[in-house]
């Protein structure tokens, strides 16, 4: 029997045919008896994710797809799925790569379940990229953190109550962290090592990192308070 909030895991799909099918297999047997939800945002993706997506959907009804006609990014596509799962009481985003361990999303969800905060994010740690990426992320959190609060190692893995859910959404931003941040509710982070790459290159060229932490430091700072 299920047990536990509705849970939504929200992934946004870009070039992940090869892990898509590992990925729903891995959360299936993270989430054993709860009541969840897994929804693939397909971004525009030119591979065949989405008749992969759609394949999986078929065979297991909890999974559900969706898509953006036109490459928005990974935090479009985290927005728009947010937005396409009304009906949970969790959610988590979550990578398709599977850098981000499906196994860690019910150590986010205990924590949430203390009650004290609204947000858990899975802490980076490890080497799971090279030395030169690693340091510009980590200068991008160090920043992110000083604009909003948010713990130094947060990323784009975590889980969110509603309100946090609610104003994310509201926010229109370029960045689900750094709205996760500027919504000045109770967040922290629990350590989770992230994994290498399992397959392919990732999309993140060095320029679109760089634009897209310039892009989202600047909306921080002109949205806190």
């Amino acid at each position: 029997m299920s047990a536990g909030p509705r849970l939504a895991v929200v992934v946004p799909v870009y070039r992940n045919e090869a892990t898509l099918a590992p990925l729903a297999e891995r959360l299936a047997a993270a989430l054993e008896g709860r009541d969840w939800r897994l929804r693939l945002v397909i971004d525009a993706s030119p591979d065949d994710s989405a008749r992969v997506a759609v394949g999986l959907s078929v065979t297991d009804r909890r999974i559900a797809v969706s898509g953006l006609t036109v490459n928005g990014g990974q935090h479009a596509a985290l927005a728009h799925g947010l937005a396409a799962e009304p009906d949970a009481d969790v959610w988590v985003c979550l990578d398709a790569d599977l850098q981000d361990p499906p196994e860690a999303v019910p150590q986010l969800l205990e924590r949430l379940a203390r009650g004290d905060v609204e947000a858990v994010f899975a802490g980076r740690r490890g080497p799971y990229e090279s030395p030169l990426r690693r340091f510009t992320g980590t200068a991008h959190r160090r920043l992110a953190a000083r604009l909003t609060g948010l713990p130094p190692d947060a990323g784009a893995f975590l889980a969110m109550g509603r309100r946090v859910r609610d104003a994310v959404l509201a926010a229109d931003a370029p960045s689900i962290v750094l709205a996760v941040g500027l919504a000045r509710r109770p967040v922290t982070s629990v350590p989770v090592a992230r994994d290498r790459r399992a397959e392919g290159r990732s999309a993140w060229t060095a320029r679109a990192r760089l634009r897209q932490s310039a892009r989202s430091l600047a909306w921080a700072l002109r949205h806190r308070r």
